[in-house]
């Protein structure tokens, strides 16, 4: 499925423990050029963890 015009499809990796756990969305960078970070559940962890904006 191809992107929107500025929509892009983003990764997001947990910063606890990177590689047990990544979300994929989708973001506008025209409107948030800068990185995002959420709170998503980490099943590995068994807890909420804060997930960055991979590269």
């Amino acid at each position: 499925m191809a992107a929107k015009g500025n929509r892009e499809i983003i990764i997001l990796e947990c910063t606890e423990a990177p590689g047990t756990s990544r979300y994929s969305t989708r973001k506008n960078k025209r409107n948030h050029p800068e990185r995002l970070e959420m709170r998503k559940y980490n099943a590995r962890l068994r807890k909420h963890t804060l997930h960055r904006e991979k590269k």
